[in-house]
């Protein structure tokens, strides 16, 4: 055999090789074509969907800052509030404190005074007596005083007299 058929088999099996190297490698290539238009498509997807998850998150945010001013307003405004119910409480303390001592004074002139106190219920109960029975003679002068008087027109009964 001679060498140059050896070398034109070498050169076809090589050729042969290079040529299912050739479509192997655009096999691959294909292949791999379609799965970046397939990546493409989801990046283009995800692109929107982030541009709208990124619109929420802004006005997400915006309620969230206008939502904390209201809440600082309004807790300046408790502030105010709670100023006043304390300061309606110390009052309420002071009161309870200046009727106690009140009270306490009462109760020191009332023991200091008790014989006196019991004399005038003593002389007022007398008063009253006195008063009662000046009434209960009053009516019985009146009753005994006042006469009957008919009504004009009135009818007597049979047997009567004619006194009044």
């Amino acid at each position: 055999m001679d060498w140059s058929i050896l070398l034109y088999i070498a050169a076809i099996v090589a050729a042969i090789g290079f040529l299912i190297l050739c479509v192997a490698l655009a096999m691959t290539l294909n292949s791999l074509k379609n799965t970046l238009k397939e990546v493409s498509g989801t990046v283009s997807g995800l692109e929107n969907q982030l541009q709208g998850v990124t619109l929420e998150t802004t006005n997400l945010l915006h309620k969230t800052n206008e939502l904390a001013e209201d809440i600082t307003v309004k807790s300046e405004k408790l502030n105010g509030v709670v100023d006043a119910v304390k300061g309606v409480g110390n009052s309420v303390t002071d009161l309870n404190s200046t009727v106690r001592h009140i009270t306490s004074r009462v109760g020191v002139q009332v023991e200091q005074n008790e014989d006196k106190i019991a004399q005038v219920v003593q002389w007022s109960n007398v008063a009253m007596g006195i008063a009662d029975k000046w009434k209960e003679r009053k009516v019985y002068q009146t009753r005994n005083t006042e006469q009957y008087a008919p009504v004009p027109g009135q009818k007597k009964l049979p047997g009567s007299s004619d006194q009044y």
